[in-house]
């Protein structure tokens, strides 16, 4: 069904693009992003259009330039921010604006650029941008030289560190886009498409439409509107006149009746198209289109998250951007892969954490069926770490959260606005709590009516700062609730005492939870992040039964040699818990809308418990490298509906060792564990305990776990002692890939030995070669503290495992890759594109 809806989306793409390259159509939006030029290192002329720069590096955006870099202690961005370099970077790129496009609207937009960002045109300073996470533009056209060279120069200054808790990378990471428009336009982010009275049998869409005129001249246009299903056909429209002032803009607004619509969710994530055309004189002068995803939705205090009239759980992971071993550098597949490796563990949900994400993490999460909680800002006022946004808070807040919400609002995925993540405001300080209301209005340069001061009296300004952020973006989306990731549970909290907040979100405190219904009545929950258990894949630590809490206290320090976590599900952050405690605690209330757990993959950065060498994070289901971890099979037996059967550890131990096997498993009723054919006991999971476990002892040969149902047999699994490593084994995770110069395919490397028994120990220094039309976008082995460079032609496997990322060419034909190391037989793939 899957399959068949992406098809059908297809074919109203393609449907859609012959629209838009029809002559009458004048809007364009190009990939901005080859032929750059790259320094690092400032260069104070390189704004200028003569400064010679073929000596640069010549490269395409998207580009990190930390994630090149070696891992050094040294690194001012520190542990925390992955210790790899920063600095200040220049780009620049050269164009030539045809003479026929003369008198059309060029605009610049970057999704995204870290940090301090400041763009020239042929020398002219265009602007600068400090918030390293938002989408901006720029209007070119009064610079722009038609028929000749222009010059666009972007400064990038990630020089002052620290200023992130994690991974930023450096430089222009996300997409540049080139936008062409005519003078009468829809504008930037200028539709808005709303779903009310949802229902199997109808469903009405209210759109407001913003239209611009940059003529001198007033004018009268029809604004069209199209709805347009997944199999191209229109199922809805309406025109409405619209006069436009000289200069200026103007909104209209439309409803559309839809009979029978397919209704977005997580499983069906049915997408359609609004089709906006602007008619001028008979003439349609502009084409913009949106997806649009009809749905409706409810969080109650009692019964918790409702999704087309139907009650469900939000199982949702919390997600950095980094890509692992691509660093921060957009490339749609490597988010589309990351995606998909959980939308088979059964995550419904993604958290952007903590920060405005990638346009192209939430066109995937709306075509892939995910429930998307978006996030603007990690600090507000008070900085988390020396150099952070907290210092550009006050003069770029409303311009930043304005621009997210306008940018974002009409993604389906999105259901949940955060305002903040653990901010300091969260608690009293002195100054907060001696301001009058009237004074904090002077401060923040905002008023309220006369009843809330009557209501209120006296607000701090943190209280005050809270329902002013959520007042902006109410004023912009009404449809959405507004949470914050709090890790202060006391109802005396600023951001709550705001009564600003539709939703309470608490991060941790699984102890505090029973009571929100009596603290807060009336008021919906969520847990906006969860467990914070450490996991290093492949390490054990036993006894199994035996609880590891690193650090003893957030605030000290933690050593053990061995730099690892165990993978048992026996280890976590004081502040945190275990995978299965949360499990059963949302599963026990049905108030709890669900969970976003920290964190669904790895990322660089914040490697807790551990300083260095540590260089990233233990908290992922699934390592960098994308490699799941034991925990993973947890989560698919209790979220998914995929038959699970999954035993672990290895079975390569000394001999007479005591040894703790654990099973993850669903659609049984019991398991039963063999050694070498005999058998270990039956076991089943209780309400308290979702997993079984014997203690054996260690024998060379094999052990099996056999699954029962009714008595009758439902599944096996069987573990083999591994040999000596002597052979490698490639598998692509894709062969045929797109020849757009940007499509991956990640090849999961394996130690193992004669028989192709996996070596779980295995550190092999595995050697790669390319030849064709692919190269080697990045290495990777999930080791939170390996010092290999992620841009490399080697790697060791950690565990017995690494990865190698190709990246085609950008032409058509076949890519061979070569695998080699001492010792062992050598390996080959290849892939193809087209």
């Amino acid at each position: 069904m899957k399959k068949l809806a992406y098809l059908l989306c297809g074919v109203c793409c393609l449907l859609l693009a012959s629209c838009a390259t029809s002559p009458e159509n004048i809007r364009e939006r190009v990939d901005f992003g080859e032929g750059w030029r790259f320094q690092l290192g400032d260069e104070p002329q390189a704004m200028n259009v003569a400064f010679a720069d073929e000596d640069w590096r010549l490269l395409n955006l998207p580009h990190d330039w930390a994630i090149e870099g070696d891992f050094s202690e040294d690194n001012p961005s520190g542990t925390g921010g992955g210790a790899l370099p920063g600095g200040i970077g220049w780009y620049r790129k050269t164009f030539v604006p045809e003479k026929a496009d003369e008198g059309k609207l060029f605009r610049i937009v970057f999704d995204g650029v870290y940090m301090n960002s400041e763009v020239f045109i042929n020398g002219v300073s265009l602007g600068h941008r400090p918030y390293g996470y938002i989408t901006f533009s720029y209007d070119l056209t009064p610079h722009l030289k038609w028929g000749e060279k222009n010059v666009i120069a972007v400064r990038v200054d990630n020089s002052e560190q620290p200023n992130s808790r994690w991974y930023s990378g450096c430089g222009i990471y996300r997409n540049v886009w080139l936008v062409k428009t005519g003078a009468v336009h829809v504008a930037e982010w200028g539709t808005y498409v709303v779903s009310e009275n949802v229902s199997d049998a109808q469903a009405d869409l209210n759109i407001r439409t913003r239209v611009a005129n940059e003529l001198d001249a007033s004018v009268q246009v029809k604004v069209r509107s199209s709805l347009i299903d997944a199999e191209g056909q229109i199922v809805a429209s309406g025109e409405t006149d619209c006069p436009l002032e000289a200069g200026k803009e103007s909104e209209t607004s439309q409803s559309l009746r839809v009979e029978s619509p397919e209704l977005w969710g997580v499983d069906t994530p049915y997408l359609y198209t609004l089709l906006t055309e602007v008619v001028q004189d008979g003439k349609t002068v502009d084409r913009y289109e949106t997806p649009v995803g009809i749905r409706s939705f409810s969080f109650d205090a009692e019964k918790g998250f409702t999704l087309n009239g139907k009650p469900m759980k939000i199982n949702g992971v919390c997600m950095h951007h980094d890509l692992g071993c691509l660093g921060a550098a957009v490339n749609v597949r490597a988010i589309e892969r990351q995606l998909e490796i959980l939308k088979e563990m059964g995550c419904n949900g993604i958290r952007c954490s903590h920060n405005p994400p990638a346009p192209e993490l939430l066109d995937l999460c709306d075509r892939m069926g995910f429930i998307v909680m978006d996030e603007s800002f990690d600090m507000w006022r008070k900085k988390k770490t020396s150099h952070d946004y907290a210092r550009y808070f006050d003069e770029w807040y409303e311009r930043d959260l304005r621009d997210f919400i306008l940018r974002d609002r009409n993604h389906p995925s999105i259901f949940i606005w955060s305002i903040g993540n653990e901010v300091l405001e969260q608690w009293s300080d002195a100054k907060a709590d001696t301001l009058s209301l009237e004074e904090a209005n002077l401060i923040l340069n905002f008023g309220h009516s006369a009843d809330m001061l009557a209501k209120e009296g006296e607000m701090s300004v943190n209280s005050l700062l809270t329902k002013r952020l959520a007042d902006m973006v109410k004023e912009l989306d009404p449809t959405r609730p507004i949470t914050a990731g709090c890790n202060e549970p006391n109802p005396a909290n600023h951001l709550f005492k705001s009564d600003a907040l539709d939703i309470i979100g608490y991060n941790y405190h699984n102890a505090n939870i029973p009571d929100v219904p009596k603290n807060f009545p009336g008021k919906p929950f969520i847990i906006t992040e969860s467990n914070s258990a450490l996991a290093t894949r492949g390490y054990y630590r036993m006894p199994s039964d035996k609880m590891t809490i690193c650090p003893d206290r957030w605030d000290k320090p933690y050593s053990d040699p061995t730099f690892a976590c165990s993978a048992y599900d026996n280890c976590h952050v004081p502040w945190g818990n275990t995978h299965e405690e949360t499990l059963k605690l949302i599963r026990d209330n049905a108030f709890i809308s669900g969970q976003y757990v920290w964190t669904g993959f790895d990322y660089i950065g914040e490697p807790t418990p551990y300083g260095w060498p540590a260089r990233s994070s233990y908290f992922g289901i699934v390592d960098l490298a994308g490699f799941p971890k034991d925990a993973y099979y947890l989560y698919q037996a209790e979220w998914s509906d995929k038959t699970v059967l999954h035993l672990f550890p290895h079975w390569n131990w000394t001999p007479g060792q005591d040894v703790d096997m654990w099973c993850y498993y669903n659609r049984a009723d019991e398991v039963e564990l063999f050694v070498n054919g005999k058998s270990q006991g039956v076991r089943s999971k209780t309400p308290d305990c979702l997993h079984a476990m014997w203690r054996v002892k260690f024998e060379p040969g094999s052990v099996k776990v056999v699954a029962r149902k009714g008595g009758e047999v439902v599944g096996e699994q069987e573990i083999r002692t591994a040999g000596e490593p002597a052979q490698i084994r490639l598998t692509p995770d894709r062969a045929q890939l797109d020849a757009d110069g940007k499509d991956l395919s990640f090849v999961t490397v394996e130690i193992v030995d004669k028989d192709g028994t996996l070596c779980p120990n295995a550190d092999n220094l595995v050697n790669f070669q390319v030849e064709g039309n692919a190269f080697i976008a990045g290495v990777d082995n999930g080791s939170p503290i390996s010092m290999e460079r992620f841009k490399d032609n080697k790697r060791k496997a950690f565990y017995g495992k690494c990865l190698v990322v190709l990246q085609n060419t950008g032409k058509p034909g076949e890519a061979k890759l070569t695998a080699t190391s001492e010792g062992l037989s050598q390996a080959e793939i290849s892939v193809v594109a087209e």
